[in-house]
């Protein structure tokens, strides 16, 4: 049974940095690509950032290059989401997505709220 838990979520002011992580069990972590998708209410859900299985390409939304910044350790089996410059607009749920190696995975979620 693959499992994704995402953690680091809560409430930052604009400006403020957060640091998701996405902890990853249940299988061989580097089998995957992982991704963060966030998803804010009434709103489609979105994807944020992706990495490679062996953490050598990433890409961004448009929204967040420059501010976001996706890492993984496979050593840990751990994605992370470093989110600096937070804008009220960042304010969502963030998914990790474990994907390209069998049906793909899905953490519960992190609530982040951008706000003052």
């Amino acid at each position: 049974q693959v499992q994704l838990v995402e953690s680091g979520g809560g409430l930052v002011q604009p400006g403020g940095s957060l640091r998701l992580s996405c902890a990853v069990s249940g299988s061989t972590f580097s089998d995957y690509h992982m991704s963060w998708y966030r998803q804010a209410p009434g709103k489609w859900r979105e994807l944020v950032a992706t990495i490679a299985k062996t953490g050598g390409n990433t890409d961004y939304a448009d929204s967040v290059k420059g501010r976001f910044t996706i890492s993984r350790d496979n050593a840990k089996n751990t994605v992370y989401l470093q989110m600096n410059s937070l804008k009220p607009e960042d304010t969502a749920v963030y998914y990790c997505n474990a994907w390209g190696y069998g049906p793909g995975y899905w953490g519960q979620g992190t609530q982040v709220t951008v706000s003052s």
